[in-house]
């Protein structure tokens, strides 16, 4: 009897690309500028158990944010990903300007 009737299914096998693909959909559905929870992304992949995903997908934010996909914002402001704390959402980033001096290292 200690046993629950019905067990949630476990999706542990969520992969790291699929993660990642799915912050870029969700933040390329938005409207110019919009943003998404970081939980939307979790939701998504593993409706059940989301809460389990979270800290994967904060660690693939930083990934996509290190790599000038997306932007992290604290308080609707870019934040460095790096260094944020606390709640947070996830936006694409701006396209630079063409021919601007950027700092991201190709490579």
């Amino acid at each position: 009897m200690s046993r629950p009737d019905q067990q949630p299914p476990k999706r542990r096998n969520v992969s790291d690309a699929a993660i990642e693909a799915e912050i870029l959909a969700l933040a390329g559905a938005c409207a110019a500028g919009g943003s998404i929870a970081p939980n939307d992304a979790a939701r998504a992949l593993a409706p059940e158990q989301w809460q389990a995903l979270m800290g994967r997908v904060r660690l693939a934010a930083v990934r996509l944010a290190k790599a000038g996909r997306i932007e992290i914002l604290r308080k609707g402001r870019p934040a460095d990903p790096e260094a944020f704390k606390g709640v947070y959402r996830l936006r694409l980033a701006a396209p630079s300007p063409a021919g601007a001096a950027g700092d991201r290292a190709d490579g």
